[in-house]
């Protein structure tokens, strides 16, 4: 039986929906040829061998997902060396989302260890974490992106007025205003007026030293996922209409009124254009594994904009993105094995690329 290592937690904001996603992947694969080893991360970045059950685990009111990985760095005897956890390892699994998880660090050590795993490689996870930089590859790319600039924290500190002055000049009001390497909507904020956009500002730097802001497009929100390496297949496209302004954290993960509605209700031309951009976007950054793409559907001139990837997008059994391969005939136990199967695909064409070039200098 394979030793499926489930990565999560992290010191990341996006902690507890974390511990969400790995409980999910905990209960799909229990009782399959895996053998699912829980592996927690804390606030701190200390590793724990889960013993306690995740079963259960799926909404963050449960009080264990605020316990179930031991909290603080004092006793330093209960914590675990990372390689002595992934070495017995066949697979690994993160769903670390966000810093220190989705943006290429935990990945880079499965590198350094040799061990499989799941999701984007080390350079697709460090670039599509960063809003800025996927927005620049996704220009230099020809793809459609909503207008934006940038705001570094000591450039504003230097001129914060005429810094927020710039930012009005180009985008005009409404502006959302976003952490560069944050998810799940931890840190933006919506401004209507001068006094909004400083105070959403001084908000966000609070989580990023690098900000992006953007013009408020009143449009519609859909949601697209991709599986696969060289040749991606996309999902149903899936639409998102939020109980607040925007999809906001409480949103997403603490109920209330927003919908989801998959298949979106859509022509099948916008379907068809999102799917193209969706395998040009995914390309563009050398993406693997899987992801998910959210878009703008521009309600009056119906352009479709690219929002941003997330490279481990929320997995739990009823997260966007695994609904949306529900909708496309992939179950949730499918997709995580065939997660799985690309993980391996990939480390196994790796180790033959560089066996090739070891015989060939001898």
């Amino acid at each position: 039986m394979s030793k499926l290592g489930i990565i999560f937690g992290g010191r990341s904001e996006e902690h507890e929906v974390s511990v969400l996603s790995a409980a999910s992947i905990v209960k799909a694969v229990a009782g399959t040829k895996y053998e699912p080893v829980p592996i927690g991360i804390n606030r701190e970045g200390r590793w724990f061998p889960i013993e306690e059950s995740m079963e259960g685990i799926e909404t963050l009111d449960d009080p264990r997902v605020r316990t179930l990985i031991p909290r603080g760095s004092g006793d330093s005897r209960r914590a675990f060396d990372p390689g002595s956890l992934l070495a017995p390892l066949d697979f690994a699994f993160p769903v670390l989302h966000g810093p220190y998880g989705e943006d290429g660090r935990i990945q880079g050590l499965f590198e350094m260890l040799d061990l499989p795993y799941g999701g984007c490689g080390v350079a697709a996870s460090a670039v599509a974490m960063d809003k800025i930089f996927t927005r620049e590859l996704w220009l230099r790319a020809g793809l459609p992106v909503c207008r934006h600039t940038t705001l570094r924290r000591r450039g504003y500190a230097a001129d914060p007025a005429g810094e927020r002055a710039r930012a009005e000049r180009a985008l005009g009001f409404p502006i959302f205003v976003k952490p560069a390497n944050l998810g799940s909507s931890v840190g933006i904020g919506k401004a209507r007026s001068a006094d909004a956009l400083e105070a959403a500002i001084e908000r966000a730097f609070l989580y990023d030293d690098r900000l992006i802001l953007e013009e408020c497009v009143d449009c519609r929100e859909l949601e697209i996922g991709v599986l696969g390496n060289e040749e991606p297949a996309v999902s149903a496209v899936g639409e998102i209409v939020p109980e607040a302004e925007f999809y906001d954290y409480d949103s997403k993960y603490r109920g209330g009124a927003t919908k989801l509605f998959i298949p979106a209700d859509i022509s099948p031309e916008t379907a068809a254009r999102i799917a193209a951009l969706a395998r040009r976007a995914y390309a563009a950054l050398n993406a693997e594994g899987f992801a998910r793409i959210d878009f703008f559907l521009d309600r009056r001139s119906g352009a479709v904009l690219l929002n941003e990837i997330n490279t481990i997008p929320g997995f739990t059994a009823y997260s966007m993105f695994p609904s949306l391969w529900r909708e496309a005939g992939v179950a949730y136990d499918v997709l995580i094995e065939r997660i799985i199967g690309l993980g391996y695909e990939r480390y196994y064409a790796k180790n033959n690329r560089e066996s090739d070039n070891a015989q060939r200098r001898r």
